[in-house]
């Protein structure tokens, strides 16, 4: 439609103004909002090689985005206010690069490297800081390094999963290390100096935290019996806790019209199931990533035999949820540790009794055996027997390293030591057989110990254990007939 304008006399120019300020406000162009990314994409992100990499964010709907990194531009259309593409797959890089998002806005994030991302989560030897490792000073001092980048995701309990986060890339130096996860801090550097690449670790942790609270709310409520056991058993607990909330808001109130202090603080709640899951593992949902680390189980000791299922299950509800495949896992056992920190190491050990630490211990080997690509590190030589929380946090992130290069990257190292492979009842003796040998056994420090074994009566006691060839044979003078052993069952 055509519009002409006329000027007429100057006791008409009312309309001309009215009609300019109505054809002005019809030319105004609409406020367009800006495209934006996840926080995940910033500068001095790590992008994942050997893959097509999602990159997402949110736009006006209907509004054209386009991504280009390194030569490459893939573009899309928002619908209901998001976006999301695909990089192709892409080559590690030793010089970083600039992604570009283009909408109705442009966006550029320099120091871009690709390589190698994997997520470090669990509870608080996860979340251990590396400032806080033994003997650490000098590996915060010779931490910068251009090819090591850290994200550390904010603590957030959600009752709903997120979409976003509030943090972003950090290149590792003296500075930015110190309170990065000492375990996630060793296992980027030596993985990047083995395999010559860049590494980007995510970090998301939290202390104390169970492992039902890092898992989502579908999974539990699709088993029958982690709907039972954890979904209707802290659902009973929570209104249980609301009255003892109302309770003590009562008697402080009371109290404090007396001029008196309530006798004790706000009763707290315990972890509510999925909410973990919900604030910090699905918003980094679907980043490209080569695998995960894992270093909790203290919370789930007291219920292994759960934990058989429920850490195997949480694995694969990851695996679902990002939809890469079997991705690799890795987890760490559970460190020696004696709950009464007051028994010598000779009480600890004087019968070959029942662990709750023990049992979640095999509980997590067990993940191995029923799953692919999952390896585990074994720290039994690097706990502390009054400390939950043992400061010897290097060896845990080297060996955790050199599982990943076995599984995740095909490399030909010894990962682990001996791992048990089969038994085999030979009169009175118990014949263990390994793999993982790696040319032969040796008992280091004088005889073996540790092993205890047991008959059809199921009563434990210490055993003789003697090595032969690459096989280990366990007696007992109270055991005639032997059907299973244990190795390291207790506490500490």
């Amino acid at each position: 439609m055509n519009y002409r304008l006329r000027i007429q006399s100057p006791g008409r120019s009312w309309a001309c103004s009215s009609l300019f300020a109505a054809l002005s406000l019809f030319a105004t162009p609409r406020a367009n909002a800006d495209v934006k990314l996840n926080a995940l994409f910033s500068d001095h992100m790590v992008l994942q090689q050997g893959m097509r990499v999602p990159v997402w964010g949110t736009a006006d709907e209907g509004e054209k985005v386009a991504v280009a990194f390194g030569g490459k531009t893939v573009s899309t259309v928002a619908h209901n206010g998001k976006w999301t593409v695909k990089l192709p797959s892409l080559k590690s890089n030793s010089k970083p690069g600039t992604l570009v998002v283009t909408g109705n806005n442009k966006i550029e994030l320099n120091d871009v490297l690709v390589g190698e991302v994997w997520i470090a989560s669990g509870q608080s030897n996860m979340e251990f800081a590396l400032r806080n490792s033994y003997q650490s000073q000098n590996d915060i001092a010779a931490a910068a390094n251009p090819n090591i980048r850290l994200f550390t995701v904010p603590k957030l309990k959600a009752n709903q999963p997120v979409e976003d986060i509030k943090s972003s890339w950090q290149e590792c130096d003296p500075q930015t290390s110190p309170g990065f996860s000492a375990v996630a801090y060793y296992f980027a550097r030596d993985l990047q100096k083995d395999l010559g690449v860049p590494i980007g670790v995510i970090h998301t942790s939290w202390g104390g935290s169970p492992a039902e609270v890092w898992t989502s709310e579908d999974l539990l409520s699709g088993n029958p019996e982690y709907k039972r056991d954890i979904l209707d058993t802290f659902a009973a607990q929570d209104r249980k806790h609301q009255e003892d909330v109302a309770k003590w808001e009562a008697e402080s109130a009371r109290l404090k019209a007396e001029g008196k202090q309530p006798a004790r603080g706000r009763p707290g709640t315990g972890w509510k199931p999925t909410e973990l899951y919900n604030g910090m593992i699905a918003p980094l949902i679907p980043y490209a990533i080569n695998g995960a680390i894992w270093y909790q189980g203290e919370s789930n000791a007291g219920r292994a035999y759960q934990y058989r299922s429920l850490f195997a299950d949480m694995i694969r509800n990851w695996r679902a949820k990002w939809q890469q495949g079997d991705f690799t896992f890795l987890e760490v056992q559970l460190a020696p540790w004696d709950k009464s920190k007051k028994r010598s190491v000779e009480e600890i050990t004087r019968t070959a009794g029942d662990s709750d630490w023990a049992e979640l211990r095999e509980a997590q080997w067990l993940a191995t055996r029923t799953l692919p690509n999952v390896g585990m590190a074994v720290i039994t030589d690097a706990g502390d027997k009054d400390d939950i929380h043992p400061t010897r946090k290097e060896p845990v992130g080297h060996r955790l390293a050199l599982v990943a290069e076995k599984i995740a990257y095909h490399r030909h190292v010894v990962a682990s030591g001996p791992s048990f492979k089969k038994l085999k009842v030979n009169g009175n003796e118990a014949v263990l057989s390994f793999d993982n040998v790696n040319g032969g056994l040796e008992a280091k420090d004088g005889d073996l110990k540790g092993f205890a074994i047991a008959g059809e009566d199921h009563k434990w006691v210490w055993g003789k254990a003697e090595i032969k060839g690459d096989k280990i044979i366990v007696t007992s003078p109270e055991v005639e007939k032997p059907v299973a052993v244990r190795y390291g069952w207790s506490d500490f």
